[in-house]
């Protein structure tokens, strides 16, 4: 429950500033829209390979000293983005920002995943991305707010958004770690996860990300069809309500049916979604996609959590998700270099693209039958 609390807290903090990054960085800074897909792909590829390192690291050592930090250093990042008056101190802002994240999150997961049976990992995952997306409600619409406040001034947003994320690192301090009853011996980290099922799962989720581009390229999107600067926040706002809202029940989906199955209806979602945005012009359907997304998100995000922790022996949760995130985090790189590459006046290829890859890994995942954990790799 308390790092329930303490996510949700520090996604205020980030999704104060989530909706304004791309604009900042193209509209103050002057940068072109392919700046925003590599500052933020890289990031992602940061954050990815951090929570690699971070997992093989939370089934061996204390997980509550990386969480803290990981809180920190986030913190300390959006402060930064003060200061930024050319893109690259962004771009190292937001790694930094990402770097934190990548470290916290492996262990905060291994932490949740520690207090559950097999049987209500879903919901518990799928608690956790609801508070933690709350968050991402909250965020927005306080920017929105205090963006009018301050009449129409960016750069006093990101030392206000250092409040909430310092106050969740500190509210780390109350977390719990529970006694460990088995720690994975050094020379079997690497190899105990790669049952014949989670390899299938690794091997499908990371080509899906290699062309799962950030959302933060959504949002050019929207600008380009004629939102406005405080439409882009009440849209995001939109998405996030949609994906807090549906993460818990999705959670509980999640324990009574094939997790994979319930992570092919969030990359339907993601399909029509992408479909949507490749083709239309009309700004009503834009908030409708956006919101899909958030759909999206609620079907894939702790449930995917899930399902990977639920494809190995507890012992290596911590490995097996660190592997998942480092395949993820190269993938993220070149899905956020190839999409800034084709972008063109408006993203059609890259939606287009990645709209028939989700739908394809969709059915996939609907006619896949993963072996017990208990089988043979």
């Amino acid at each position: 429950m308390v790092l329930s609390w303490v996510s949700l807290l520090q996604d205020t903090a980030t999704e104060m500033l989530f909706p304004v990054l791309p604009l900042f960085i193209t509209g103050v800074l002057g940068a072109p829209a392919g700046i925003v897909s590599l500052v933020e792909g890289i990031a992602q590829g940061v954050n990815s390979l951090m929570k690699g390192v971070s997992g093989r690291l939370a089934d061996r050592y204390p997980r509550k000293p990386m969480v803290g930090a990981g809180y920190g250093v986030a913190a300390a990042a959006k402060l930064l983005l003060a200061f930024a008056y050319a893109w690259p101190i962004v771009l190292i802002s937001r790694a930094l920002d990402r770097f934190g994240k990548g470290l916290r999150t492996s262990p905060r997961d291994v932490l949740i995943d520690a207090d559950v049976d097999d049987g209500n990992r879903g919901r518990a995952f799928g608690f956790h991305r609801g508070m933690d997306t709350t968050g991402a409600v909250i965020g927005p619409l306080i920017g929105l707010l205090l963006y009018d406040a301050l009449h129409h001034a960016i750069r006093p947003l990101f030392v206000i958004a250092f409040i909430p994320a310092a106050l969740s690192a500190a509210f780390t301090l109350l977390v719990r770690e529970p006694a460990r009853t088995a720690i994975a011996p050094s020379n079997g980290v690497a190899r105990a996860p790669m049952t014949r099922s989670y390899r299938a799962a690794l091997v499908l989720l990371t080509i899906f990300n290699l062309v799962n581009f950030s959302s933060g390229m959504i949002i050019l999107r929207i600008r380009q069809l004629g939102f406005s600067f405080e439409h882009v926040f009440l849209a995001y706002a939109m998405f996030n309500v949609a994906y807090a809202a549906l993460s818990y029940p999705a959670g509980r989906l999640a324990d009574r049916l094939p997790r994979q199955w319930v992570f092919a209806i969030g990359l339907l979602a993601f399909a029509i979604s992408f479909f949507g945005f490749a083709m239309t012009s009309n700004v009503a359907a834009a908030w409708l996609l956006f919101a899909l997304y958030g759909v999206y998100m609620a079907f894939t995000d702790g449930v995917g959590t899930a399902w990977i922790t639920g494809l190995v022996q507890r012992e290596y949760v911590g490995a097996a998700l660190g592997r998942y995130y480092e395949y993820s985090g190269f993938a993220s790189i070149g899905a956020g270099m190839w999409a800034g590459a084709f972008w063109g006046s408006d993203g059609h290829i890259p939606f287009l693209c990645a709209a028939i890859v989700g739908a394809s890994i969709a059915l996939a995942l609907a006619a896949w039958r993963p072996r017990p954990l208990s089988a043979p790799a």
